[in-house]
């Protein structure tokens, strides 16, 4: 089926059959078949968590860690100093397409914080916050914790967020994603009008229908900071004014938000890193199925191949969507991410933007350094080593986009900054 047909599910966003078309850039048909979360070998409800978020659940059951209940942001600050988030990664979404959907709106939105390991999100006058961890074996897993003050708040593993979080846009495993969809002046979504699963490989100009978008990119247009007066008519791209926008003071009251952007580069990185998170955990998930059920075969074997493929595709950028002009946020957010490391003897790192014609300087994900790709199941891990390998010394066919140079500084700067490397990397 080729990728620019829609794929439609049924999900529980207010109760309506969503739409999802896929950028005819990305090469791969999205949709997956939802693995069983509660299979043996996944465990995803069963069994002793160990995630930035379960522990810190239980250092506050413990009373080892406070935390700090502020008078205008509740827990949130508190929340995000405990969980090494940056309040610069801000990110506001005004679509009703979440737990608690009636709650936001154009005036109201949903702001979003993430890091390589968690996210937290939002919503003005809500009565919980909600969170998201990033586990080496289960994926996405997700909590929530109750907003209002009290000596020490409960976290809780709300099962109905796979309703939402484990479906085709996340590859039929537990996982985030950001989708751009037509929103009306209240925000209600329009899954008529269908709706996109977005990433880096998506053309900018089909990104961020039903968010809010600050940032420069000069004559290249998004689908941000629009909604739909007209039912018949599809928001994005109908006003010029919604385009290079350096404040959000005409849609919202900034002084009620922790900071008061939703930055361009902070969203294009986690639109990244979204769909490399699931990406993991398929693959991760249908080797540990198929080894636990003793299914696996010549074909099943020939798939995990594809999947590896796949993985490395992505980690390289090698589909990423050009930039026909220089982009720039408003945030901190370009000069703080870069900090986060591990940078290698130059001071290059993966984190470094680019920024003029690509996102990052240096094409290969940065979750190279997470649990997740760390948690994979070992001939997993190898085999994206080994394709990796391959594919930085200029041996593959089919990435001709990665210059020479760029394969070079990459596999220099991970040869310096990444534990555990196979042997064939370190004598290269």
């Amino acid at each position: 089926m080729p990728s620019s047909t829609p794929v439609r599910w049924l999900g529980l966003v207010l109760g309506a059959v969503i739409s999802v078309t896929p950028s005819s850039a990305q090469p791969s048909e999205p949709y997956r078949d939802n693995l069983p979360a509660a299979h043996p070998a996944i465990g995803y409800e069963t069994g002793e968590l160990d995630d930035p978020v379960s522990r810190l659940a239980e250092a506050v059951a413990s009373g080892s860690i406070t935390l700090d209940h502020d008078d205008r942001f509740g827990y949130l600050p508190s929340l995000l100093e405990s969980l090494d988030v940056n309040a610069d990664t801000q990110t506001l979404v005004f679509s009703k397409t979440s737990l608690q959907a009636t709650l936001i709106s154009p005036r109201t939105p949903r702001a979003i914080y993430f890091s390589d390991a968690v996210a937290i999100a939002v919503v003005q006058g809500a009565p919980l916050i909600e969170l998201v961890a990033f586990d080496a074996r289960r994926g996405a897993v997700f909590y929530t914790v109750d907003s209002a003050r009290t000596e020490r708040p409960r976290f809780e593993r709300p099962s109905r967020c796979l309703q939402c979080h484990q479906q085709a846009a996340t590859l039929g495993v537990p996982g985030p994603y950001i989708g751009s969809v037509s929103a009306s002046a209240t925000g209600r979504p329009d899954f008529r009008l269908g709706s996109a699963v977005t990433d880096h490989r998506t053309p900018f100009d089909e990104r961020w229908g039903g968010w809010y978008v600050t940032g420069t990119h000069g004559t290249q247009r998004h689908r941000g900071n629009a909604v739909a007066r007209d039912p018949a008519t599809p928001a994005g791209l109908v006003d010029p004014a919604n385009q290079n926008l350096t404040s959000l003071a005409r849609f919202v009251a900034t002084d009620r938000l922790l900071v008061p952007t939703s930055d361009l580069v902070a969203l294009m990185t986690f639109e990244h890193q979204t769909q490399m998170i699931n990406l993991f955990t398929r693959i991760g998930w249908e080797a540990r199925l198929a080894d636990h059920d003793g299914t696996l075969d010549v074909e099943e074997a020939v798939a995990r191949r594809a999947g590896i493929e796949e993985i490395v595709r992505y980690m390289v950028f090698a589909d990423e969507a050009p930039l026909s002009g220089p982009i720039a946020g408003v945030s901190s957010f370009t000069e703080t991410f870069p900090t986060r490391g591990p940078s290698d003897p130059e001071g290059r790192s993966l984190r470094d933007f680019d920024l003029e014609t690509r996102l990052f300087s240096y094409p290969l994900s940065f979750m190279i350094y997470s649990d997740l790709f760390d948690g994979l199941p070992e001939a997993i891990r190898e085999g994206v080593y080994a394709r990796l390998l391959v594919v930085l010394e200029g041996l593959a066919d089919g990435f001709e986009r990665l210059l020479a140079e760029d394969g070079a500084a990459v596999l220099a700067i991970v040869q310096e900054t990444k534990r555990g490397l196979p042997e064939a990397w370190l004598t290269r």
